[in-house]
């Protein structure tokens, strides 16, 4: 398994291959990835919670398709 001092050196040579400027832009998509993943581990223990027989309403919006359906 790697130590502290291995990790350290991999993290300087991604930040050195990717560059300066895509930094920002590689954080902001791990921080949207690892809410969209709280969120969904969060909607399926809420729906482990739910009581069986009970109705539960999801929010949604409806899409119309340009073509008839065969």
């Amino acid at each position: 398994m790697f130590g502290l001092s291995e990790l350290a050196v991999f993290l300087v040579v991604v930040v050195v291959v990717l560059g300066i400027r895509r930094l920002p832009g590689l954080t902001r998509s791990a921080g949207k990835a690892t809410r969209i993943f709280k969120s969904e581990a969060r909607a399926l223990r809420d729906q482990d919670e739910v009581p069986p027989g009970s109705v539960r309403v999801v929010a949604g919006t409806v899409v119309e398709r340009d073509e008839p359906r065969p």
